[in-house]
């Protein structure tokens, strides 16, 4: 439901952009709406399993897990784009796999449960970034219009689930959320989405799904540090070392891309 609201705001923010001229694209089109539809579904299987993947596992797991989706992405761009895989991409995935192996190596436990979910997230995690990647060749929008039509889809495909689980009843139900501070903070949310849904689908754009899912793994770096100034969260000394660990990952992986275009950008004044 919380998905909906942001959906919602981010519907609202791209009609009103419009409106004022402040961006273009398309009116509806139910064509369209079938060629971008896969890839909202993808979407909302990748939120639905991500949510069923923290529910029969602890936040250690489910981090370890997401590395091995990042390996998943690169694989699968490499087999359907043709993208080579340098070795030191590899040894960059290495590294955050270990860094988060070993952060949570005390608390791993495992269930069929669990593992199912989170396999069933690694799935549909890669099959959406890569997908995303597809859609946004083939799919004739500018990027403001794909953002319009992922929200209105998302609406589309979760408020008849959210309604089916007891959300929309459990949310009129509740008094307490009926409040201004309540929209206020989704509204914000929501308008944030906007725009990081702008920047994901330049990012897949412009990029790769590969660099897509390493800067999805180091947000969590500066995640962890304005939690730690914004709601006192206790930085413990493994996330500490997961942090540092991520960090040069993170580096290596930089490197690799620079050094990457540099050797293009020579082969190039060589021809």
């Amino acid at each position: 439901m919380l998905v909906v609201f942001q959906a919602i705001t981010a519907v609202i923010c791209a009609i009103v952009c419009k409106t004022l001229g402040l961006i273009e694209y398309p009116a509806f089109d139910m064509k369209t709406a079938k060629q971008w539809a896969p890839v909202n579904i993808l979407f909302c299987l990748m939120l639905f399993t991500g949510m069923a993947s923290l529910k029969h596992n602890n936040v250690p797991m489910v981090t370890v897990f997401k590395n091995i989706t990042n390996v998943f992405i690169t694989a699968g761009e490499s087999y359907f784009f043709g993208t080579k895989v340098e070795m030191l991409v590899m040894v960059a995935f290495g590294v955050m796999l270990a860094g988060a192996l070993s952060a949570a190596w005390n608390d791993i436990y495992l269930t069929f449960a669990g593992l199912f979910w989170m396999s069933a997230n690694c799935v549909s995690t890669s099959a959406y970034v890569l997908g995303l990647k597809f859609a946004t060749r083939e799919v004739k929008l500018p990027k403001f219009g794909m953002v319009f039509y992922n929200n209105v889809l998302c609406t589309f495909f979760l408020l008849p689930a959210a309604s089916l689980m007891g959300q929309v009843r459990l949310f009129v139900d509740t008094s307490e959320v009926h409040t201004l501070e309540y929209f206020i903070k989704n509204f914000v949310a929501g308008f944030v989405g906007f725009f990081l849904n702008f920047a994901s689908l330049n990012c897949v754009a412009v990029t790769g799904p590969t660099t897509y899912a390493i800067v999805g793994s180091l947000n969590k770096i500066p995640t962890t540090i304005i939690g730690y100034f914004i709601f006192n969260s206790v930085i413990t000394a493994e996330t500490w070392f997961f942090i540092s660990v991520s960090m040069l990952g993170g580096f290596i992986y930089s490197y690799a891309k620079i050094s990457e275009s540099k050797n293009k950008g020579k082969s190039r004044s060589g021809n």
